[in-house]
């Protein structure tokens, strides 16, 4: 294992909050190679499965069509959203960060480690300001989705979602120590599968994990949580360019994506 230079930049942003520069963190990134047994089920659907290491980045993209699912089909008050800010604290490549631009006035992205887009900081331990993000919306690290959830509940004026495997709202403890006294307002279940491929996006993989949106809309809060399903919706929602390992920022016209990288650096989003 090699342990990263600690270094410091911005956010990736739509029209920046501001212009301080976050702390980064030191960040060793751990490989395996899985062991498969002669009686292991071997297709590709069940070694699609998402399972990493303690102390892995648990890097999976999120395919940028589910991300869209959220917006399309479970945010109640999605006509709102162009006026509102977004916080991306764990962006990886990019892919959530920029499908969200299309619906959002800013956002502003994050992630610990060096993926190429936003800044580097450590969400759980970087001091944002209470309420200063109108929503916080990410695909969390499975072993840090608790925390991910806390802490985003006191940034967000308006509300949270969290992508999570469906098996996150089992477990005792993860009841008494979240759903009890913070259920979400909207549970929503995919119908279709959300492929994630460790370390890239790819159109033609296949899963057998079960995903949803957990989403905590403040106004809702306090009147039970609703269940719902989110349509078969993959093929209407997909767009060209969205397998694209570096995704290219949308052509919009009220404001742009402003990687805010350093000028010695060259832009990895062409613009269309």
């Amino acid at each position: 294992m090699v342990p990263l230079p600690r270094r410091s930049t911005q956010p990736g942003r739509i029209s920046p909050l501001s212009n301080s520069a976050e702390s980064g963190t030191n960040v060793e990134q751990t490989r395996r190679q899985p062991q498969v047994s002669p009686m292991q089920n071997t297709s590709h659907a069940v070694m699609a499965q998402r399972a990493e290491l303690k102390n892995s980045l648990d890097d999976f993209p999120t395919p940028p069509w589910a991300t869209r699912a959220l917006i399309e089909h479970v945010i109640a008050s999605k006509d709102l959203l162009g006026l509102m800010t977004c916080l991306e604290p764990a962006c990886g490549r990019g892919h959530m960060s920029v499908t969200l631009a299309h619906y959002f006035r800013e956002i502003a992205s994050f992630d610990v480690f060096e993926y190429g887009f936003g800044g580097i900081a450590d969400f759980l331990k970087v001091k944002h300001p209470d309420q200063s993000y109108d929503w916080v919306i990410t695909n969390p690290p499975f072993r840090l989705g608790e925390d991910f959830i806390s802490r985003s509940m006191k940034i967000a004026r308006h509300g949270v979602a969290m992508l999570t495997r469906t098996v996150f709202i089992e477990s005792v403890g993860r009841y008494e120590r979240l759903f009890k006294s913070n259920p979400p307002s909207r549970f929503a279940q995919f119908t279709e599968r959300v492929p994630m491929v460790k370390g890239r996006v790819d159109k033609k993989a296949s899963t057998a994990t079960g995903y949803a949106w957990l989403v905590w809309e403040k106004s809702q809060l306090g009147r039970g949580s609703k269940l719902m399903w989110i349509p078969p919706c993959r093929k209407m929602l997909e767009r060209e360019g969205d397998y694209q390992q570096a995704p290219r920022t949308p052509n919009l016209v009220s404001a742009t994506i402003l990687p805010l990288r350093r000028a010695r650096e060259s832009d990895l989003f062409a613009r269309d």
